[in-house]
């Protein structure tokens, strides 16, 4: 059986409008201020547990628990990911981790967190597994740029190229508007790929 650490009472749990409501026995909320005891948790649920969140304290709330940064760091260590964010109080939030899919796209943000661990000796056997897996299919090697260096796919700067509307449209959006975009591409995989292009296209020409 999982042992949970410092529960928070779910009814906390805020879903902000729209959002799709998970299931509370899968949506377990951890109150954690190290990543000694992350890390002990994962040990302990990472294989038969389906996802948790994490109570991250904001920027100068004066809250102390667990960083965004050391959270995934131990997720990595294990095989797990981030995923969704939802807002807790006015100096909290919640981080929804869970492990990794089978084909699940790697950043190359995460590819160069998961050396830094690798060398620094604190990779686990589940992220070992789950970096072999990447290797075995290409995702690591095909890890998607971040957005501070993205740059437009060329087969996507192809298309655009060749109609005018969609053109407009892509130059009149923000970075982080073309970001989504260019994500929407480089998480599909080469058979895929085709299809998701025409629907940008489409969406940018209407």
């Amino acid at each position: 059986m999982s042992t949970f650490p410092a529960m928070i009472d779910s009814n906390h749990h805020f879903e902000p409008p729209g959002a799709p409501m998970e299931s509370r026995d899968t949506a377990d909320i951890l109150d954690l201020t190290t990543p000694a005891a992350w890390e002990s948790w994962l040990a302990d649920n990472h294989a038969s547990s389906t996802g948790v969140w994490l109570k991250i304290a904001k920027k100068n709330s004066g809250s102390t628990t667990i960083t965004i940064t050391e959270a995934l760091d131990g997720a990595l260590c294990y095989g797990w990911i981030d995923s969704n964010r939802r807002s807790l109080d006015t100096r909290h939030y919640l981080q929804r981790y869970s492990p990794r899919r089978p084909k699940s796209p790697w950043s190359q943000v995460n590819v160069a967190k998961a050396e830094t661990l690798i060398a620094a000796g604190r990779m686990r056997s589940p992220g070992f597994a789950a970096i072999a897996s990447a290797e075995s299919d290409g995702r690591w090697s095909s890890a998607y740029e971040p957005q501070r260096t993205a740059t437009t796919p060329p087969d996507l700067a192809a298309a655009l190229s060749e109609n005018p509307t969609a053109r407009t449209r892509f130059t009149n959006l923000d970075r982080t508007a073309r970001y989504a975009l260019f994500l929407r591409l480089m998480k599909t995989t080469p058979t895929t790929r085709p299809t998701q292009l025409t629907r940008i296209l489409t969406e940018l020409s209407h």
